[in-house]
């Protein structure tokens, strides 16, 4: 079996096999400048990271339970920065990495809901939910108005 590289002709007909050039005629090679075949721009759809903070809600659950569904759901999705939990509320902290701000709300507000029987999540409702790109946050925490860093990282009690 005769490899050959893709954009290659794949029959030789009529050639016996032969190279349809002369003997000892070389190729032509076509070059692309930099400039034409890489964009310095970059393209608007790449993923950014963008600041999450979920917001729940409902009746009062026992703390115990509230931290432990937490922590599992902090063990199933690493990405979750901090989580603050009382009897009938949690808010949770995390960085998303979507294509805009539409596909990280998306990601958010499906996240209690998609993992509420995995982890065992009280049936709370989202009541709050905060989407704001890497650049505003950091603003934010500069000019000292912005919500604190996420540290301790985990599940506290507030």
């Amino acid at each position: 079996m005769r490899r050959v590289r893709p954009g290659a002709a794949t029959s030789r007909a009529g050639t016996g096999g032969g190279s349809a050039r002369a003997a000892g005629e070389e190729r032509a090679l076509n070059s692309v400048a930099a400039g034409e075949r890489y964009d310095t721009e970059v393209p608007a759809d790449l993923p950014r990271l963008w600041h999450v903070t979920l917001s729940v809600s409902g009746e009062e659950s026992p703390l115990p339970e509230v931290r432990r569904a937490l922590e599992q759901l902090a063990h199933d999705h690493p990405f979750l920065l901090t989580s603050r939990y009382a009897r009938d509320h949690a808010e949770i902290r995390y960085w998303e990495e979507a294509r805009d701000l539409h596909d990280a709300a998306a990601v958010a507000l499906r996240l209690w809901g998609e993992h509420r029987q995995t982890a065992g999540l009280p049936p709370w409702e989202i009541v709050g939910l905060e989407v704001i790109d890497r650049q505003t946050y950091h603003q934010r925490i500069a000019e000292g108005y912005g919500p604190p860093p996420a540290s301790p990282v985990g599940v506290h009690p507030f």
